[in-house]
Formats: C-alpha cells, sequence, structure tokens
C-alpha cells in the first residue's frame, strides 16, 4: 500500500511539474548562440604608478566608436615629482619631437598648446590617488595611434601604449 502512495506522489508532483513548461508550436525556440556585439562605448580604466608604467598598453577600439578612458594615478610621490597624464597623438606624430616640446610646458601641463593640432584626447596631469575619465570617438582611420605619459622622462621611461583601431 506504501508503495502505491509513494507512486501516486510521485506521479502527481510530476504532472503539476510539466504543467508550467508546457511550450506552443508557434513559440520561438530559444536562440542558438548570441552574436557577439561591439559595444557603443569602449570602455577602458588605465592606472599609473611611481614605477612610470601604464597598466595597459594595447586598447583596441572599432573606426568610429566612442572610447571612454579613465587614468588613475596609484602612485604616492607628490605631482610635482611624478604625475601622469594620458595623452592620446595622431596617427604618424613624432612621439620624440612631442615630448620634447612637452618638457617645457609645465604650464599646460606637459601638453603643449603649439601642438594641441597633434592630440586627439589627453587627461589632466594627475597627482596621487587622482582619477580623470576623457571621453572622445575614436578616428575614423584604422591605424595604431599611439598614447603616452608627457611628465618629463615619463615616455623615455617607457610610459607609452597603442590605441589600435580597426
Amino acid at each position: 500500500m506504501k508503495k502505491y502512495i509513494l507512486l501516486s506522489v510521485l506521479a502527481g508532483s510530476a504532472i503539476l511539474a510539466a504543467c508550467g513548461k508546457k511550450q506552443d508550436a508557434a513559440s520561438p525556440a530559444a536562440p542558438a548562440a548570441a552574436v557577439a556585439e561591439v559595444p557603443a562605448v569602449a570602455t577602458f580604466d588605465l592606472t599609473a604608478n611611481d614605477t612610470m608604467k601604464f597598466n595597459q598598453t594595447r586598447l583596441e577600439v572599432k573606426a568610429g566608436q566612442d572610447v571612454k578612458v579613465t587614468l588613475t594615478n596609484m602612485g604616492t610621490l607628490p605631482k610635482a615629482a611624478m604625475g601622469h597624464n594620458w595623452v592620446l597623438l595622431k596617427n604618424g606624430v613624432d612621439l620624440k619631437a612631442f615630448t620634447d616640446g612637452a618638457i617645457m610646458a609645465a604650464a599646460t601641463e606637459y601638453v603643449p598648446a603649439a601642438l594641441a593640432d597633434q592630440v586627439i584626447a589627453h587627461t589632466k596631469l594627475l597627482g596621487p590617488k587622482q582619477s580623470e575619465e576623457v571621453s572622445f570617438k575614436a578616428p575614423a582611420e584604422a591605424g595604431e595611434y599611439h598614447f603616452l605619459c608627457t611628465f618629463p622622462g615619463h615616455y623615455l621611461a617607457g610610459m607609452t601604449g597603442v590605441l589600435v583601431v580597426k
């Protein structure tokens, strides 16, 4: 008798569970695999520190895509001794010539006003534990666009990278 009661309870449970899972023939099947979509805004969180390095040296975006870069100075040394910025240059700019010009541009946070036409986007010069966000549209032309910190000596120490536009 116990056997029949147990079977009845199990059968009833199965019927109740199946009631909520009925699928109409007209219902669409679940989609196979979602196609990877390019996000509307490419977002990058960069850090810099007292070792004069960015945490990322290669960023990839699509031509014309909206881009948001947040730079955080994780260092502890004062801004006057170890400030950091992020400067994205147009394709083909001579990096050494740009940084040579930046050395004398302390008044404009080492982004020389005379060379502003060579810059796509940049942050301000950041002291320890400061952050800044900059938004811009990726260039329409595919290629590699260099970015760097223009604080004196930082580019030469390797504080540089590329934004790859596909």
